[in-house]
């Protein structure tokens, strides 16, 4: 593997954590949300990852046993989930049912922020691979150069 195809599996891990982090905020942010465009409740949110290849089509002719199944990671989707929602007896609220219950989303605090610190640590590991990359390309540099 050569020092750019590092960089680019490093990157791909950097937009994937990106994407995560920005969903697991919407889910935060829209937790008491009662009312949305599409109407009813918030419904949280997810996402999907999946394997890619980071070979290039010229690179992928080319490749050979040492390269042949490195992978990046991609973002496949956002997904919405299923849960149903969370009833909360609140007779005075706009959107109160009939019987005086209000329909919220069923976003736990709690695993949205477990999923944020592991999100952001997943964020770190990949910039500390790039940095160490660029640690590797630097010294070859300076190798080179003596």
């Amino acid at each position: 593997m050569d020092f750019m195809t590092a960089l680019d599996i490093g990157s791909s891990g950097l937009k994937a954590q990106r994407a995560y982090l920005n969903v697991i905020s919407m889910n935060m942010a829209n937790a008491k949300t009662t009312r949305t465009v599409e109407g009813g409740p918030y419904r949280r949110k997810s996402v999907s990852f999946e394997s890619s290849p980071v070979l290039s089509p010229f690179d992928a002719a080319m490749q050979d046993q040492k390269n042949r199944d490195l992978k990046g990671v991609a973002v496949r989707g956002v997904v919405t989930d299923d849960r149903p929602f969370r009833m909360q007896f609140e007779p005075n609220h706009p959107d109160a049912n009939d019987q005086g219950y209000v329909a919220y989303p069923d976003i736990n605090v709690v695993e949205e922020m477990t999923n944020m610190m592991s999100t952001m640590r997943s964020y770190e590991a990949n910039v500390q691979s790039i940095q160490a990359v660029k640690r590797m390309f630097t010294k070859a540099l300076t190798i080179g150069a003596n």
